[in-house]
């Protein structure tokens, strides 16, 4: 009892202490003047430029949420008008908490969660265990596919596109988000390297397999998808958005 009592008020605290009105997050509404420290601080993502990762303050203090979550959130209720089409069958890969929630209080209602479960983690109920390299729906199922920052964790990332295609209706849309590297014209990736620090060392994190370079469009491009790629951050200085990190679109061509 004392130790909640404890955690409550050290969190008000924090709160009062980091409120302001530089940024304002669209999940919670809470306004503060910074924004929470994420991501390591490695030498191959500043050596890469790797958008999409490394150390940076983008964090809310009250929910948590972060800026690549707040991009795809905005970018779903003002471009795509997500929440003008409750019709939609939507298909969300290692879904976000609080884009899940957004979604669901939203009246979204054929909204599919999956993730590779995996050991050592909790899923919330409405998430099902899949592989994005074998997703169990029938050809041309969903209208729009969220798979934000997750390719990079797959073995077989042409597999996983492959799939995702496969999914996606004619006229429906997948928004596909990885770490990119500003300076490498080619995607880094090594299969013999399989120890958790090396991967890390070698590409930013325990369990990512790769290092998406400039090629990223046209390993989607290979797999039948056509590419888009657009950059809104300068239209919402308040959501503490990585002004680099462009959001990339796929259509089947």
């Amino acid at each position: 009892m004392i130790k909640k009592v404890i955690h409550k008020v050290r969190r008000t605290l924090t709160l009062m202490s980091h409120a302001g009105s530089n940024y304002e997050c669209p999940f919670c509404n809470y306004k503060a003047k910074d924004l929470v420290p994420l991501g390591l601080d490695l030498p191959v993502l500043r050596e890469k430029h790797v958008v999409g990762a490394g150390r940076r303050n983008a964090g809310c203090y009250q929910c948590g949420s972060t800026d690549r979550e707040r991009l795809i959130y905005i970018y779903l209720k003002d471009s795509l008008r997500i929440f003008e089409h409750p019709e939609w069958h939507i298909l969300h890969l290692a879904p976000e908490k609080n884009l899940s929630k957004a979604l669901i209080q939203g009246g979204i209602k054929n909204y599919v969660c999956g993730d590779l479960f995996t050991e050592g983690y909790h899923y919330p109920d409405y998430v099902q265990n899949m592989d994005v390299q074998q997703i169990p729906y029938g050809d041309k199922h969903f209208d729009l596919i969220i798979c934000n920052h997750l390719l990079e964790h797959v073995p077989d990332d042409k597999k996983a596109m492959n799939e995702l295609n496969r999914v996606l209706k004619d006229n429906g849309t997948a928004i596909l988000q990885v770490p990119i590297s500003m300076n490498s014209e080619r995607t880094s990736e090594d299969f013999s390297v399989t120890d958790p620090k090396e991967r890390e060392q070698k590409f930013g994190q325990f369990d990512h397999v790769r290092i998406y370079g400039q090629d990223y469009v046209t390993r989607l491009q290979s797999c039948g998808l056509q590419v888009t790629k657009v950059n809104i951050s300068s239209n919402y200085p308040k959501l503490g958005l990585n002004p680099e990190e462009d959001i990339y679109t796929v259509k089947k061509v």
